[in-house]
């Protein structure tokens, strides 16, 4: 049997520097590497402190980044690839999507929601309000429709009862869409009081398989960690 690699990813540190921080994309390869149930070291870059760490061993970047076997990887979509390639079945289980749209699912809501939660001006809250809400819907008819396996066990279906993007486990395009829902979920209650609404059955139900994971609820930062990242860019709207 191959000797295991050494694996070392460096997240971005929590305000406190005790725990991980705010940051999509660190959260998303922390989540890859457990799911593939690779062992691996994980170390939180305390930015404030953190320049001779990154000088050293990856300059001119931003965690999240990873050491393979003493070689160092920056690009976080590289990075994906690279560990899908590389922990392979059969020691480890293969994390790609069967379906290519659910690559795609959900990847126009974290654009429509930076402009809704970047708005000041409650003149136009309830269009930008209303765009952001369609990216929700549009998600969730993805996540009610059902796919090709569930027809082809139950031809009558009209609705799906999987549980995430693309089936029954979840995949590096949950790992992906994830992180940012949980960051949309606390940033829309804080400034806008918005939460997704019930009647979205097929992401609630997504939302509530995901949070169940420990390899999705541990790996998500505090929700206070997330109102600070968004203390400078989120706006209450002007009364």
């Amino acid at each position: 049997m191959a000797e295991s690699p050494k694996i070392e990813l460096f997240v971005k540190a929590s305000v406190d520097a005790e725990s991980v921080g705010n940051c999509p994309f660190s959260q998303r390869l922390f989540m890859i590497l457990w799911l593939k149930g690779a062992n691996f070291t994980l170390t939180t870059v305390d930015m404030k402190r953190a320049p001779a760490v990154l000088k050293a061993l990856a300059p001119g970047s931003q965690p999240p980044f990873l050491i393979f076997n003493d070689e160092v990887k920056t690009d976080t979509n590289k990075i994906e690839e690279f560990l899908e390639e590389n922990l392979a079945p059969p020691e480890y289980p293969k994390l790609c999507c069967r379906y290519k749209e659910s690559n795609g699912a959900g990847d126009d809501i974290f654009r429509k929601f930076s402009g809704y939660i970047k708005n000041p001006n409650s003149g136009i809250n309830n269009m930008l309000e209303k765009k952001f809400l369609s990216t929700l819907v549009k998600l969730n008819m993805y996540l009610e429709t059902p796919l090709t396996h569930e027809l082809d066990q139950n031809p009558n279906a009209t609705q799906s009862t999987r549980l995430y993007l693309d089936g029954e486990s979840l995949t590096l395009a949950d790992c992906n869409l994830l992180p940012k829902l949980n960051i949309v979920k606390v940033v829309c209650k804080q400034y806008r009081d918005f939460d997704i609404p019930k009647e979205l059955k097929g992401l609630t139900r997504y939302l509530d398989n995901a949070y169940k994971q420990d390899q999705f609820r541990y790996t998500c930062p505090n929700a206070s960690e997330i109102l600070i990242a968004y203390h400078s860019v989120a706006k209450y709207l002007n009364k």
